[in-house]
């Protein structure tokens, strides 16, 4: 049985009561007191103390003071006036049952109030925090882009600049040319018309020789002859046709088991493939053997992506994808790329394309949709498109539900959806 604690002394003004209450020896602390607006309580083993207020107090500004062996409480009155006692008096028990277990009721709704309170300013905190953590990304990520965009503006002004000295100088190389031919010309027209003009005088004792036949003539042909200025041109070349037989390609399959019709398709695609490589990827002729091989190039990007290298990565699975566009993994692999520098919506078309040539999906490519779905996801996140990316998201973990990434991540889109609506 408690022992009740009968002694205490109070007194008061028209705005506080003043409590004392000994403590008799035992240690008090604040999880021994218990406060409301009518009630009291002091629980501290094996000594108890409990009083209904004579009128309501405002138990928020209360406070309770525990030294030398006392607790002092300052309990501030709700309307400034004077009590005529410290507690209810002549009050039925359950008048008084009802008061105190009202009294453990507000408390407890007070108590709830608080905890909510606190969690939803711990949200409101937690959403400010990823607000303004999105837009400093956002403000990066645009600083980055007008960088860029000044670097393109100066290198391409540089170029413009570079090729407007290149036109002057061949320009000026021209002119110049062509004042030399001039030049030139004018010379051999002063020659000829100073060998037209000139005289010939015969030497004394030579007008009786026979002049030195040319080059050309037969005979005794003079050079003053009119058919000494016609050229000796040759006949003109007959033209002919060159036919080139092919030797047909031989399969070294029995003639009842052979699909001749099938094989000399597959011939004319290889063939047609080859040409059409060579046709738009002329600047190749420069690269080795193994630098046209799209494995060699999807390799060479995973080199890359793993040192870091995002740019050289992307470069060598453009090239791959422009050699083979039938490879997913060279589209899935560029979509993490663009991820890294950025590129939210190449990262989506990369792993859109990706998904469409995983078809139709069966337990060998499953790893691959599954980077595919979330790659994609995670770029319409970081667009703030959160059902987009949850959707995809879902569809991942529906072929690896075992995977506790995704599903965490998955969590916590759906609380940054329901954190927007």
């Amino acid at each position: 049985m408690p022992l009740w604690l009968r002694e205490h002394r109070w007194h008061q003004t028209r705005s506080a009561v003043f409590l004392s209450l000994p403590l008799r020896g035992a240690r008090a602390t604040a999880a021994s007191i218990f406060c409301s607006e009518r009630y009291l309580k002091v629980s501290i083993p094996p000594f108890l103390f409990e009083a209904i207020l004579y009128a309501p107090i405002d138990d928020t500004n209360s406070t309770a003071k525990i030294e030398n062996g006392n607790i002092f409480f300052t309990l501030y009155k709700k309307e400034p006036a004077m009590w005529d006692s410290l507690t209810l008096e002549n009050a039925d028990k359950e008048k008084l049952q009802y008061l105190r277990e009202n009294a453990v009721l507000k408390a407890q709704q007070k108590a709830k109030e608080e905890t909510e309170a606190k969690k939803a300013t711990k949200e409101e905190h937690k959403k400010y925090a990823l607000e303004a953590t999105m837009k400093l990304e956002e403000a990066e990520r645009k600083r980055i882009e007008d960088l860029k965009e000044k670097e393109r503006q100066k290198v391409t002004e540089e170029l413009e600049l570079w090729k407007n000295q290149q036109k002057d100088a061949d320009k000026y190389k021209s002119v110049q040319k062509e004042g030399e031919l001039h030049q030139e010309i004018g010379q051999l027209k002063e020659r000829k018309s100073e060998k037209m003009t000139k005289p010939r005088i015969p030497n004394e004792g030579t007008s009786k020789t026979r002049p030195k036949p040319t080059k050309g003539c037969p005979g005794s042909c003079s050079m003053f002859s009119p058919n000494a200025e016609e050229e000796q041109l040759p006949a003109p070349r007959s033209a002919a046709t060159i036919k080139v037989n092919f030797t047909p390609r031989v399969f070294p399959t029995a003639l009842r088991e052979s699909r001749v019709a099938e094989e000399e398709e597959w011939l004319h695609k290889q063939a047609e493939a080859r040409r059409v490589i060579s046709a738009d990827l002329s600047e190749l002729e420069d690269l080795k053997e193994e630098e046209k091989n799209p494995d060699w190039l999807k390799d060479k990007g995973n080199k890359m992506f793993a040192m870091g290298n995002y740019l050289a990565a992307v470069n060598a699975y453009n090239l791959a994808v422009r050699l083979n566009n039938k490879l997913p993994l060279l589209y899935l692999n560029r979509a993490a790329c663009h991820l890294k520098l950025r590129n939210l919506h190449k990262a989506i078309e990369d792993s859109s394309k990706a998904l469409e040539l995983l078809t139709p999906p069966v337990p060998d490519n499953e790893d691959a949709r599954v980077k595919a779905y979330v790659r994609r996801g995670t770029a319409f996140c970081q667009l703030e498109l959160y059902t987009e990316g949850l959707q995809d998201y879902e569809a991942a973990l529906k072929i690896n539900p075992k995977n506790k990434n995704i599903e965490k991540d998955a969590e916590k889109i759906r609380h940054l959806i329901q954190g927007t609506m």
